[in-house]
């Protein structure tokens, strides 16, 4: 059995774990980041979108949003390129309590959000499909966040400081010795291959799946709540600002505009397991109707995609605390002082707006573990892509676009993806996942869903990675499934003659419920 060995095991690749294996390669560690899939395919890749300035918490969860408006802050210094600044409104519509601005204003003040009252008239100027009906409008600091984009820049950053990232290696086991975590066994999901990482030191960032890690150690009442919300995409800008009603978090109340769409969000359901990624008819219904009172017109608007991403909730056993109750803050368990077991320790719930506070609170654990002190860098280091300290624009793949005339072709024109960019990307990851390289520059993710561009990523990706027949059909096969589910439970007006359209390419053109038998050539 192959073995691996490191400073440090971060189990879990989204922006927490990420985070985690960033920060300890600037205090000299050398970590190995697992996850069982790609980077971003759990929570930080199903969410919508915010960079929280705090707003919705201030009332509620003061802790968070203090958390998170000094994180946003920090954010922008470090990471801009991952980072629309949209600015953010909260508006009472008149189905909203407007007194509660009162208790809105006073929260900001008290958790440090900067915030400021603008006029109805202001904000229908700037976003005039906003409910003409509003009362009261407040101004922070919210924005948009591409999680995949932060992600690959994470990762460039460890592997760069000599750290290791491997997807697709699933945690089936953590190694003991004594009262210590000594490191895992991990199995490669693609090949089958099982390898040995020993690690002198084990953090568990795995979000909601952290419950089940912990009982791989002997840990056994870690009680993730997994609270399960969906989303909805809108096939264009609905607003250019992020847009919040003034009221208590519910469902349905926040439009965020990222990339070329606009994400209506979000539900939140008691999910039974963190894998649970269904999606209600009655809750896509549900979320359209209120989307309506914030932007009226928007449930006769094209829906592109409706998607389910579930929030890693941490619920104390030995406190008795409602599920609804539950902090959306952070939770770090030591659980040599919580359970006698010696390095190891358990970081989740949170946001991503947090997750480098939650990283370095973490990496600042272990240093204390094993009386290290190395102090944190990630406040001040920017992340690799980042070093011109520009935000991203909505514009920008445009704007490089009109400015090729190398001739160089485009195979996903919802997203302004050229050719060679789809062909470094393939050649970087290695995969033969076409998920993965969505993930990586937002392939298929426009309004067509991948129905003009699907097959011809397809095509080239055979011709990278040399792929035999039968490989490059269960990537095609693959993806389009992947794009299908996401689109049924929508499927009305425009999007339905859209679903239409790409039937007919890919059953009646293409017939792929008919492709080759390779096994027999």
């Amino acid at each position: 059995m192959t073995q691996l060995e490191a400073d440090l095991l971060v189990i879990g690749g989204g922006a927490t774990g990420a985070g985690v294996a960033w920060d300890a390669c600037l205090r000299g560690y050398r970590p190995i980041l697992v996850d069982r899939s790609d980077l971003g395919e759990g929570t930080s890749g199903r969410f919508h979108g915010l960079l929280h300035s705090g707003g919705r918490y201030v009332v509620k969860d003061p802790r968070a949003a203090t958390e998170c408006i000094q994180e946003n802050m920090i954010l922008r210094r470090v990471a801009p390129a991952t980072i629309e600044d949209t600015g953010g409104l909260f508006v009472s519509t008149p189905f909203d309590d407007a007194s509660y601005g009162d208790e809105f204003l006073q929260g900001c003040v008290d958790t440090g959000v900067p915030v400021q009252e603008i006029t109805t008239a202001e904000v229908l100027r700037r976003e005039p499909r906003v409910n003409p009906a509003i009362r009261r409008a407040f101004e922070v600091p919210d924005g948009s966040i591409d999680s995949w984009k932060l992600l690959n820049a994470l990762a460039q950053g460890i592997i760069e400081h000599g750290g290791r990232v491997l997807t697709y290696h699933e945690v089936i086991a953590l190694r003991r010795e004594g009262d210590a975590v000594t490191g895992a066994t991990v199995r490669d999901t693609r090949t089958g291959e099982e390898i040995e990482v020993q690690a002198g030191f084990t953090i568990n960032a795995s979000g909601a799946w952290a419950g089940r890690i912990s009982e791989m150690a002997g840990v056994e009442d870690v009680t993730i709540v997994p609270g399960r919300g969906i989303m909805i995409a809108m096939n264009h800008r609905l607003v250019n600002t992020v847009v919040n009603r003034c009221t208590m978090p519910a469902d349905g109340d926040i439009l965020v505009p990222i990339r070329t769409v606009s994400v209506i969000g979000t539900t939140d359901v008691p999910a039974d397991h963190p894998d649970d990624l269904t999606i209600a008819q009655d809750e896509v219904d549900h979320m359209l109707e209120a989307g309506d009172q914030l932007v009226p017109g928007l449930r006769n608007a094209r829906a592109l995609r409706v998607w389910a991403g579930v929030r890693p909730l941490f619920r104390d056993a030995r406190a008795k605390v409602s599920d609804r109750d539950i902090t959306r803050a952070h939770t770090l368990l030591d659980h040599r002082d919580r359970d006698g077991l010696d390095r190891f320790i358990t970081i989740t719930g949170g946001k991503l707006t947090t997750f480098r506070l939650m990283a370095e609170e973490a990496v600042d654990a272990m240093c204390r573990h094993l009386d290290d002190s190395r102090p944190c860098r990630t406040r001040e280091q920017v992340l690799p892509g980042s070093e011109s300290g520009d935000y991203y624009t909505v514009r920008a793949r445009l704007h490089a676009r009109e400015a090729d005339t190398s001739g160089d072709p485009l195979v996903c024109e919802c997203e302004m993806i050229p050719r060679s960019r789809l062909e470094h990307a393939m050649r970087d990851q290695a995969t033969v996942n076409l998920d993965d390289i969505r993930r990586a520059l937002r392939l298929g993710m426009g309004p067509c869903q991948g129905g003009f561009c699907t097959y011809r990523a397809t095509g080239i990706l055979h011709e990278v990675g040399h792929l035999d027949g039968a490989t490059a059909d269960q990537a095609l096969l693959g993806f389009l499934q992947e794009r299908w589910k996401g689109s049924w439970p929508i499927l009305h007006g425009d999007q339905l003659r859209q679903a239409r359209l790409d039937d007919w390419i890919y059953q009646g053109l293409l017939d792929v419920e008919h492709l080759p038998d390779w096994s027999a050539t």
